[in-house]
C-alpha cells in the first residue's frame, strides 16, 4: 500500500473515532480506561505528542478541544458524571496490574 494512502486511511479512521466518541458522550472516560486502558484524554496527549514530533505546536488543551469537539471544561460540565465506587475500584485494580 502506498504510504500516502495508508496515512489518509489512518487519518479517516482517527476522524471516525473522534466522531464516534462525540456521539457516545454517555461513555465516561473511566469506563474507557477500565475497558481499554485509554480514554479521550490519552488521545489528546497522543495528539499533542504527535504534533510535536512533526514540529507543530498543539498543546494538551488544544488537543483536548480537538478530541472532545469543544473545550474540555464545557464537555466536563455537560457530560462527565462522578465515578462510582465500582468504577474507581476497577481503575485502581487495573493500575496495580
Amino acid at each position: 500500500m502506498d504510504k500516502d494512502i495508508q496515512t489518509a486511511i489512518e487519518a479517516a479512521v482517527f476522524r471516525r473515532l473522534i466522531e464516534h466518541f462525540g456521539e457516545r458522550t454517555d461513555v465516561q472516560n473511566i469506563d474507557l480506561m477500565n475497558l481499554s486502558g485509554f480514554c479521550r484524554n490519552c488521545l489528546s496527549k497522543w495528539y499533542s505528542a504527535a504534533a510535536q514530533e512533526l514540529g507543530q505546536e498543539v498543546d494538551y488543551e488544544q488537543a483536548r478541544e480537538i478530541v472532545y469537539g469543544m473545550p474540555y471544561s464545557e464537555w466536563k460540565a455537560k457530560y462527565q458524571l462522578e465515578a462510582t465506587e465500582e468504577q474507581l475500584a476497577a481503575f485502581k485494580n487495573d493500575k496495580q496490574k
